[in-house]
């Protein structure tokens, strides 16, 4: 841009030919940014999802800002100062745009995650999984930031990931029953052997309905209303007995005694109409009588 102002031989100088240039990529940066926020965003209104529109509110600030940073590194680059200020000046710039960017995209994950995944995991009782999947992304992406702005400035990665990695260790060693309760809710998660609302029984003896599946631990409430809470490391190593898959109703088993003299088939028939006339018995599965 600011060669081409230049010869356009406005003025010989140097100063006045950048001053030009930028307020070029000033202007052309207005122009995208009407164009996003008034003609695509009216474009995007015939959709009937919103998020298209929340997609065009995060996008256009951003674009707009980075054509500019865009003017100010080409202006930086033409004035050809000293090199040492050529990497700082422009160090700064592209730390700026990967800032920008950053965010940004953070934030349409976090609008995508939102439209898309939560209307699946609400459909699946998995509401939980929303948080995690919206943090796991941010720590990765600011992660990514970091190592993008230590490449910008040419800083040697190497020792800062070996420290990285016995810093890991020792946080993994103190944070172990943390780790394997989350571990074992991203398991849960994955595996799904019971959702929001089954009865289900553990092999260590809980019994109860399941009120809230976190990721640390999930939360059972008792027949006789006592809240319990389980860590996800002891549900992932345990057999659960869902009481309400494949399908809702269950079979409840109650021992009646009779007299030895007693006519069995006439008890069989007894127990079974006394099952039917009972409003509160599901006819699937049927009532059956066995005999010991």
């Amino acid at each position: 841009m600011v060669q081409f102002i230049e010869s356009l031989k406005i003025s010989t100088s140097p100063y006045i030919n950048v001053i030009l240039s930028l307020l070029a990529f000033i202007i052309i940066a207005k122009a995208v940014d009407l164009f996003v926020d008034k003609v695509l965003r009216r474009f995007v209104k015939f959709t009937k999802s919103d998020v298209d529109d929340r997609i065009v509110d995060i996008i256009h600030r951003p674009i707009y800002f980075t054509i500019i940073i865009i003017g100010c590194i080409f202006a930086v680059i033409y004035m050809q100062p000293p090199q040492k200020v050529i990497f700082y000046a422009n160090g700064t710039l592209y730390t700026l745009v990967a800032i920008f960017w950053t965010i940004t995209i953070i934030k349409l994950a976090n609008a995508l995650i939102e439209h898309f995944i939560y209307k699946v995991a609400e459909a699946k009782g998995l509401r939980e999984i929303v948080p995690l999947v919206e943090n796991i992304f941010k720590i990765a992406m600011v992660v990514v930031l970091f190592i993008v702005i230590l490449s910008i400035w040419q800083i040697n990665i190497t020792p800062l990931l070996a420290s990285a990695g016995i810093a890991g260790i020792a946080i993994a060693i103190a944070a172990k029953d943390t780790l394997a309760n989350f571990f074992g809710g991203i398991s849960v998660f994955i595996d799904r052997p019971y959702k929001i609302g089954d009865y289900v029984d553990l092999d260590s003896g809980e019994r109860g309905e399941v009120v809230e599946i976190g990721i640390r631990s999930t939360r059972m409430k008792t027949r006789d209303d006592i809240l319990i809470t389980i860590p996800n490391s002891i549900i992932a190593n345990s057999k659960i007995i869902n009481e309400s898959a494949p399908i809702p109703h269950f079979r409840v088993r109650i021992p009646v005694g009779v007299s030895y003299g007693s006519d069995i088939d006439l008890v069989e028939k007894t127990l079974l109409e006394t099952a039917a006339n009972n409003s509160n018995i599901q006819t699937e599965p049927s009532p059956r009588v066995r005999f010991r």
